[in-house]
Protein backbone atom coordinates (compact mmCIF):
# COMPACT_ATOMS: atom_id res chain seq x y z
CA UNK A 1 0.00 0.00 0.00
CA UNK A 2 1.28 3.46 -0.87
CA UNK A 3 0.38 6.80 0.62
CA UNK A 4 1.60 10.20 -0.48
CA UNK A 5 2.51 13.30 1.48
CA UNK A 6 2.43 16.44 -0.67
CA UNK A 7 5.31 18.09 1.19
CA UNK A 8 8.62 17.55 -0.61
CA UNK A 9 11.52 15.69 0.98
CA UNK A 10 13.74 18.65 0.02
CA UNK A 11 13.04 22.03 -1.56
CA UNK A 12 12.94 22.10 -5.37
CA UNK A 13 12.70 25.77 -6.27
CA UNK A 14 15.00 27.58 -8.72
CA UNK A 15 15.76 31.26 -8.36
CA UNK A 16 14.46 31.80 -11.89
CA UNK A 17 13.16 29.99 -14.98
CA UNK A 18 15.60 28.26 -17.30
CA UNK A 19 13.93 26.04 -19.93
CA UNK A 20 17.27 25.06 -21.46
CA UNK A 21 18.46 23.66 -18.13
CA UNK A 22 15.08 21.98 -17.63
CA UNK A 23 15.92 19.95 -20.70
CA UNK A 24 19.25 18.91 -19.21
CA UNK A 25 17.60 17.88 -15.96
CA UNK A 26 15.46 15.41 -17.88
CA UNK A 27 18.53 13.15 -17.99
CA UNK A 28 18.49 12.55 -14.22
CA UNK A 29 14.74 11.98 -14.34
CA UNK A 30 14.17 9.72 -17.35
CA UNK A 31 17.65 8.67 -18.45
CA UNK A 32 19.18 5.24 -17.95
CA UNK A 33 20.73 6.23 -14.63
CA UNK A 34 18.00 8.63 -13.56
CA UNK A 35 15.68 8.57 -10.57
CA UNK A 36 12.88 6.73 -12.40
CA UNK A 37 15.28 3.85 -12.93
CA UNK A 38 16.55 3.52 -9.37
CA UNK A 39 13.13 4.08 -7.80
CA UNK A 40 11.44 1.35 -9.83
CA UNK A 41 14.49 -0.92 -9.67
CA UNK A 42 14.75 -0.94 -5.89
CA UNK A 43 10.99 -1.34 -5.48
CA UNK A 44 10.87 -4.24 -7.94
CA UNK A 45 13.78 -5.93 -6.21
CA UNK A 46 11.96 -5.49 -2.91
CA UNK A 47 8.60 -6.72 -4.15
CA UNK A 48 10.25 -9.76 -5.74
CA UNK A 49 12.46 -10.49 -2.72
CA UNK A 50 11.59 -13.91 -1.27
CA UNK A 51 13.71 -13.35 1.84
CA UNK A 52 11.60 -11.56 4.48
CA UNK A 53 13.30 -9.23 6.91
CA UNK A 54 15.90 -6.49 6.79
CA UNK A 55 16.95 -6.78 3.13
CA UNK A 56 13.41 -6.66 1.77
CA UNK A 57 12.46 -3.86 4.17
CA UNK A 58 15.56 -1.85 3.20
CA UNK A 59 14.85 -2.22 -0.53
CA UNK A 60 11.29 -0.97 -0.15
CA UNK A 61 12.42 1.94 2.04
CA UNK A 62 15.06 3.21 -0.38
CA UNK A 63 12.85 2.63 -3.42
CA UNK A 64 10.15 4.78 -1.86
CA UNK A 65 12.68 7.50 -1.01
CA UNK A 66 13.77 7.51 -4.66
CA UNK A 67 10.14 8.15 -5.65
CA UNK A 68 10.37 11.27 -3.50
CA UNK A 69 13.40 12.29 -5.59
CA UNK A 70 11.40 11.74 -8.77
CA UNK A 71 8.81 14.18 -7.45
CA UNK A 72 11.48 16.73 -6.51
CA UNK A 73 13.05 16.65 -9.98
CA UNK A 74 9.68 16.86 -11.73
CA UNK A 75 8.80 19.86 -9.56
CA UNK A 76 12.14 21.53 -10.34
CA UNK A 77 11.73 20.98 -14.07
CA UNK A 78 8.19 22.38 -13.97
CA UNK A 79 9.39 25.50 -12.20
CA UNK A 80 12.31 25.94 -14.58
CA UNK A 81 9.74 25.90 -17.40
CA UNK A 82 7.72 28.81 -15.98
CA UNK A 83 7.35 31.60 -18.59
CA UNK A 84 9.34 29.64 -21.16
CA UNK A 85 9.64 31.43 -24.52
CA UNK A 86 7.33 30.01 -27.17
CA UNK A 87 9.20 31.67 -30.03
CA UNK A 88 12.42 33.65 -30.51
CA UNK A 89 12.22 37.21 -29.24
CA UNK A 90 10.75 39.26 -32.07
CA UNK A 91 12.92 42.24 -31.10
CA UNK A 92 16.15 40.26 -31.24
CA UNK A 93 16.83 38.11 -34.28
CA UNK A 94 20.50 37.64 -33.47
CA UNK A 95 22.23 34.29 -33.88
CA UNK A 96 22.77 34.21 -30.11
CA UNK A 97 19.05 34.47 -29.41
CA UNK A 98 18.25 31.78 -31.95
CA UNK A 99 20.91 29.49 -30.53
CA UNK A 100 19.57 29.93 -26.99
CA UNK A 101 16.02 29.22 -28.09
CA UNK A 102 17.26 26.12 -29.87
CA UNK A 103 18.41 24.62 -26.54
CA UNK A 104 14.82 24.42 -25.32
CA UNK A 105 12.99 21.10 -25.55
CA UNK A 106 9.88 21.84 -27.66
CA UNK A 107 8.06 18.81 -26.27
CA UNK A 108 8.01 20.43 -22.84
CA UNK A 109 5.54 22.94 -24.27
CA UNK A 110 3.92 21.04 -27.14
CA UNK A 111 3.38 17.62 -25.56
CA UNK A 112 3.36 18.38 -21.84
CA UNK A 113 1.99 21.90 -21.53
CA UNK A 114 5.04 23.17 -19.69
CA UNK A 115 5.78 20.08 -17.63
CA UNK A 116 8.32 17.29 -17.18
CA UNK A 117 7.96 13.80 -18.65
CA UNK A 118 9.56 10.39 -18.40
CA UNK A 119 12.15 10.87 -21.13
CA UNK A 120 15.84 11.71 -21.14
CA UNK A 121 17.47 14.98 -22.21
CA UNK A 122 17.28 13.95 -25.88
CA UNK A 123 13.61 12.97 -25.71
CA UNK A 124 14.21 9.21 -25.64
CA UNK A 125 11.43 7.57 -23.56
CA UNK A 126 12.32 6.05 -20.22
CA UNK A 127 12.31 2.26 -20.44
CA UNK A 128 11.67 -0.53 -17.99
CA UNK A 129 14.55 -2.20 -19.79
CA UNK A 130 16.84 -0.04 -17.65
CA UNK A 131 15.63 -1.89 -14.54
CA UNK A 132 17.42 -4.96 -13.16
CA UNK A 133 15.87 -7.29 -10.59
CA UNK A 134 17.60 -10.66 -10.90
CA UNK A 135 16.42 -12.31 -7.70
CA UNK A 136 20.03 -12.60 -6.51
CA UNK A 137 20.67 -9.93 -3.89
CA UNK A 138 24.46 -9.99 -4.25
CA UNK A 139 24.25 -9.37 -7.99
CA UNK A 140 21.55 -6.74 -7.58
CA UNK A 141 23.33 -4.87 -4.77
CA UNK A 142 26.50 -4.59 -6.86
CA UNK A 143 24.43 -3.22 -9.74
CA UNK A 144 22.64 -0.83 -7.37
CA UNK A 145 25.99 0.55 -6.20
CA UNK A 146 26.91 1.13 -9.85
CA UNK A 147 23.58 2.90 -10.44
CA UNK A 148 24.26 5.27 -7.55
CA UNK A 149 27.78 5.95 -8.81
CA UNK A 150 26.53 6.74 -12.31
CA UNK A 151 23.69 8.83 -10.88
CA UNK A 152 26.00 10.87 -8.64
CA UNK A 153 28.38 11.36 -11.56
CA UNK A 154 25.63 12.81 -13.74
CA UNK A 155 24.19 15.07 -11.04
CA UNK A 156 27.70 16.34 -10.27
CA UNK A 157 28.13 17.25 -13.93
CA UNK A 158 24.80 19.07 -13.93
CA UNK A 159 25.91 20.98 -10.83
CA UNK A 160 28.65 22.60 -12.92
CA UNK A 161 26.22 23.50 -15.71
CA UNK A 162 24.12 26.01 -13.76
CA UNK A 163 24.65 29.14 -11.66
CA UNK A 164 21.13 29.09 -10.17
CA UNK A 165 21.51 28.88 -6.35
CA UNK A 166 18.15 27.17 -5.88
CA UNK A 167 18.92 24.50 -8.44
CA UNK A 168 22.38 23.96 -6.99
CA UNK A 169 20.93 23.51 -3.51
CA UNK A 170 18.67 20.66 -4.62
CA UNK A 171 21.45 19.08 -6.67
CA UNK A 172 23.70 19.17 -3.59
CA UNK A 173 21.04 17.23 -1.70
CA UNK A 174 20.81 14.60 -4.46
CA UNK A 175 24.60 14.31 -4.63
CA UNK A 176 24.70 13.80 -0.87
CA UNK A 177 22.02 11.11 -0.91
CA UNK A 178 23.81 9.31 -3.75
CA UNK A 179 26.92 9.34 -1.55
CA UNK A 180 24.95 7.71 1.25
CA UNK A 181 23.34 5.19 -1.06
CA UNK A 182 26.66 4.10 -2.53
CA UNK A 183 27.86 3.35 1.00
CA UNK A 184 24.53 1.70 1.78
CA UNK A 185 24.81 -0.84 -1.03
CA UNK A 186 28.46 -1.57 -0.32
CA UNK A 187 27.57 -2.14 3.34
CA UNK A 188 24.66 -4.39 2.31
CA UNK A 189 27.06 -6.45 0.17
CA UNK A 190 29.29 -7.03 3.19
CA UNK A 191 26.22 -7.85 5.31
CA UNK A 192 25.17 -10.55 2.84
CA UNK A 193 28.61 -12.09 3.18
CA UNK A 194 28.64 -11.94 6.98
CA UNK A 195 25.15 -13.46 7.10
CA UNK A 196 26.38 -16.32 4.94
CA UNK A 197 23.69 -15.73 2.34
CA UNK A 198 25.79 -15.08 -0.76
CA UNK A 199 29.38 -14.51 -1.81
CA UNK A 200 31.69 -14.29 -4.79
CA UNK A 201 31.41 -15.64 -7.44
CA UNK A 202 27.72 -15.01 -8.03
CA UNK A 203 25.84 -17.29 -7.77
CA UNK A 204 27.92 -18.81 -5.02
CA UNK A 205 25.65 -21.87 -4.92
CA UNK A 206 26.72 -23.02 -8.40
CA UNK A 207 29.15 -25.94 -7.81
CA UNK A 208 32.73 -24.90 -8.48
CA UNK A 209 33.64 -28.41 -9.62
CA UNK A 210 31.45 -27.78 -12.66
CA UNK A 211 33.75 -24.92 -13.75
CA UNK A 212 36.77 -25.48 -15.97
CA UNK A 213 39.24 -24.76 -13.21
CA UNK A 214 42.18 -23.86 -15.46
CA UNK A 215 40.29 -20.70 -16.45
CA UNK A 216 38.85 -19.74 -13.06
CA UNK A 217 41.70 -17.43 -12.05
CA UNK A 218 43.53 -16.87 -15.35
CA UNK A 219 43.76 -13.33 -16.67
CA UNK A 220 43.75 -13.68 -20.46
CA UNK A 221 45.92 -11.17 -22.32
CA UNK A 222 43.83 -10.63 -25.43
CA UNK A 223 45.22 -7.20 -26.28
CA UNK A 224 48.77 -6.09 -27.05
CA UNK A 225 48.82 -3.51 -24.24
CA UNK A 226 52.14 -3.99 -22.48
CA UNK A 227 50.69 -3.44 -18.99
CA UNK A 228 47.46 -5.41 -19.28
CA UNK A 229 48.67 -7.87 -16.64
CA UNK A 230 50.41 -5.31 -14.43
CA UNK A 231 47.54 -5.00 -11.96
CA UNK A 232 46.18 -6.81 -8.96
CA UNK A 233 43.81 -8.77 -11.22
CA UNK A 234 46.62 -10.82 -12.79
CA UNK A 235 48.68 -12.02 -9.80
CA UNK A 236 48.18 -12.77 -6.13
CA UNK A 237 45.14 -14.06 -4.23
CA UNK A 238 41.70 -13.66 -5.81
CA UNK A 239 39.04 -11.73 -3.84
CA UNK A 240 36.96 -14.86 -3.32
CA UNK A 241 39.82 -16.37 -1.27
CA UNK A 242 39.74 -19.60 -3.23
CA UNK A 243 42.57 -19.22 -5.73
CA UNK A 244 45.56 -17.31 -7.09
CA UNK A 245 45.47 -15.09 -10.16
CA UNK A 246 47.75 -15.95 -13.08
CA UNK A 247 48.25 -14.34 -16.48
CA UNK A 248 48.73 -15.84 -19.90
CA UNK A 249 48.33 -14.94 -23.55
CA UNK A 250 45.13 -15.82 -25.34
CA UNK A 251 45.29 -18.95 -27.47
CA UNK A 252 42.95 -20.89 -29.71
CA UNK A 253 41.86 -24.27 -28.33
CA UNK A 254 39.35 -25.23 -31.03
CA UNK A 255 39.42 -25.49 -34.82
CA UNK A 256 37.93 -22.84 -37.08
CA UNK A 257 34.18 -23.45 -37.36
CA UNK A 258 32.74 -24.87 -40.58
CA UNK A 259 28.97 -24.72 -40.74
CA UNK A 260 26.90 -27.17 -42.78
CA UNK A 261 24.85 -25.90 -45.72
CA UNK A 262 21.84 -23.92 -44.61
CA UNK A 263 18.23 -24.95 -45.02
CA UNK A 264 17.45 -24.20 -48.71
CA UNK A 265 13.93 -23.14 -47.74
CA UNK A 266 15.46 -20.08 -46.05
CA UNK A 267 17.17 -18.94 -49.27
CA UNK A 268 20.55 -18.19 -47.76
CA UNK A 269 23.55 -18.00 -50.06
CA UNK A 270 24.67 -21.66 -50.34
CA UNK A 271 28.21 -22.92 -50.17
CA UNK A 272 29.88 -23.33 -53.57
CA UNK A 273 29.85 -27.09 -53.40
CA UNK A 274 26.25 -27.23 -52.30
CA UNK A 275 25.26 -24.77 -55.01
CA UNK A 276 26.93 -27.00 -57.59
CA UNK A 277 25.01 -30.04 -56.39
CA UNK A 278 21.75 -28.14 -56.56
CA UNK A 279 22.50 -27.05 -60.10
CA UNK A 280 23.32 -30.65 -61.12
CA UNK A 281 19.99 -31.75 -59.65
CA UNK A 282 18.18 -29.06 -61.64
CA UNK A 283 20.02 -30.05 -64.82
CA UNK A 284 18.96 -33.66 -64.38
CA UNK A 285 15.33 -32.61 -64.07
CA UNK A 286 15.37 -30.52 -67.29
Amino acid sequence: MFTHTQALQFEAKPDGPDPAFARRMQEILGGQWGEMTVATQYLLQGWNCRLPGKYKDMLLAIGTEELAHVEMIVTMIDRLLDHQPLKPDASDRSKEAAAGFGQVNPQHAIANGGGAYYKDSMGVPWSGGYVTASGNLMADFHYNATAEMQGRLQVSRLYNMTDDPGVKEMLRFLITRDHMHQNQWLAAIEELKSDGLEGIPVPEAFPLDEEQSEYSYAFIQASDGAEAAAGRWASGPAPDGRGQFTARAIEATADAPVLPPGDPRLFGTPQTEAHGLLQKAKDMLT
